[in-house]
């Protein structure tokens, strides 16, 4: 920038700082982002329930990138179904038993009050990533609502389970038939709202890899289903009347179609 000289007058050094000041302000609110940090809805001192985990890649990531060390992580098979389906999963139990961490086998998402080890703690979080019951039927009509069904119970089994300001987490993938199951609807029928979504980044989970619901399928062409758009719902209590409180502990009257959703 060339220096000012004494014959400059103040009052157009002003309008060319004010006119820099604002073409600066321009430029920046126009820079689209390249590296958005992807949102991660868990703290390291969050107490974490997760439910259908597959093959444990999931909490083992938790685990070691996120420092979260208070998990549960359970799967619906057996610990000898979950060894045929996944043959990876050993390697990650081992690093969860290492690490202190608790496996439960065996656990259906919508008895969570049958295990006494889940119905004696209050959770911060409650996560369900990729809920799907399996390919019970080809008609799609019946295939959703027996998923409609799955988060239902899911849900009701969960919420008695939070600690006050708790949250339930659910991920799905974005498109069809996902988006034909109304999980904000779901949700609402059972006294939660989403609180906010935002979009599912595999890429924040190192060593993350999505299990299918069948398992390891060999000749599938290498599927990946972490590299498929997918979308996570944080869910809060709703309060009576449609309310929630502010931070202050006032209510006030919340649009329950107005949760906050990010794409960053």
């Amino acid at each position: 920038m060339t220096p000012s000289t004494p014959n400059t007058p103040p009052k157009a050094l002003r309008r060319a700082a004010a006119a820099a000041q604002a073409h600066a302000k321009t430029a920046k609110s126009t820079k689209q982002p390249q590296h958005s940090r992807p949102e991660i809805p868990f703290e390291p001192h969050d107490r974490i329930l997760l439910i259908g985990e597959g093959d444990f890649s999931f909490a083992t990531s938790l685990l070691t990138h996120h420092g979260c060390a208070d998990l549960t992580a359970t799967c619906f098979d057996s610990a000898e179904e979950l060894g045929r389906k996944y043959p990876q999963a050993a390697g990650h139990i081992a690093a969860l038993e290492a690490a202190g961490m608790s496996m439960l086998y065996g656990v259906d998402a919508t008895k969570l009050d049958k295990r006494k080890e889940i119905k004696r703690e209050r959770w911060d979080r409650v996560v369900f990533n990729f809920p799907h019951v399996g390919g019970k039927t080809r008609d799609v009509n019946r295939q959703v609502r027996y998923n409609q069904e799955l988060l239902v119970a899911f849900f009701r089994a969960a919420l008695p389970l939070l600690v006050p300001d708790g949250t339930i987490i659910v991920t799905l993938f974005e498109g069809e038939p996902y988006t034909l199951w109304n999980i904000r609807d779901l949700a609402r029928h059972v006294g939660l709202r989403v609180g906010r979504s935002f979009r599912f980044s595999a890429d924040a989970y190192p060593g993350y890899k999505h299990a299918r619901t069948l398992g390891n399928i060999e000749g599938d062409g290498g599927w990946k289903g972490e590299e498929r758009p997918a979308r996570t719902y944080v869910f809060e209590k709703a309060e009576e009347g449609g309310q929630t409180r502010e931070p202050d502990g006032k209510k006030r009257r919340r649009d329950e179609d107005s949760d906050e959703d990010s794409d960053g």
